[in-house]
């Protein structure tokens, strides 16, 4: 069963990757709704939206050429469906494929043989999108470090200017 479908722009420049799976995301019916999720707000703050988007308009990051997907695709997140995954991302082809928490990117990377990763943009591909690693955005990642940085958003802003979606600064 699809927790939810993909939202993805027909050209996308770059693909947020979650995990899903989740118990607390069990009955959301949005992309990052789950309460104290700083997934909206970091999109705008970053400049990838010229607003802070709600849960509930998901679909408009398509308008922004951007997209939205998860690595798992059902409810027992043990069942990581990479394969999946790199055949949407072919189909895609964005520029980056942003997996939205250091634990995300770990899975793919386990299922694809590669080393765990940390912050920031990688030298290894899914499909043609080049690898860039987020900060988790749930209200349960508060850390004081976040690989060097103080802050989850400077990952967001280099992201921002790697992929030039920025709409505003």
């Amino acid at each position: 069963m699809e927790v939810l479908p993909d939202i993805v722009a027909p050209e996308p420049v770059v693909v947020f990757c979650g995990l899903a799976g989740a118990e607390s995301t069990k009955h959301r019916e949005h992309y990052y709704a789950s309460p104290g999720n700083s997934f909206w707000e970091s999109l705008h703050q970053s400049g990838f939206s010229p607003r802070r988007l709600r849960p509930d308009e998901d679909v408009e990051v398509a308008h922004l050429g951007l997209g939205l997907t998860d690595l798992v695709g059902h409810w027992d997140p043990r069942w990581v469906e990479i394969d999946e995954l790199v055949a949407k991302v072919e189909r895609w082809a964005p520029e980056w494929l942003a997996f939205t928490s250091k634990t995300v990117a770990h899975e793919a990377a386990r299922a694809l043989g590669r080393r765990r990763p940390g912050l920031g943009p990688h030298d290894w591909y899914v499909g043609p999108s080049q690898v860039f690693v987020l900060p988790g955005t749930s209200g349960a990642n508060q850390r004081k470090d976040y690989d060097g940085r103080p802050h989850r958003l400077a990952w967001w802003r280099d992201l921002a200017a790697l992929s030039g979606v920025a709409t505003h600064r």
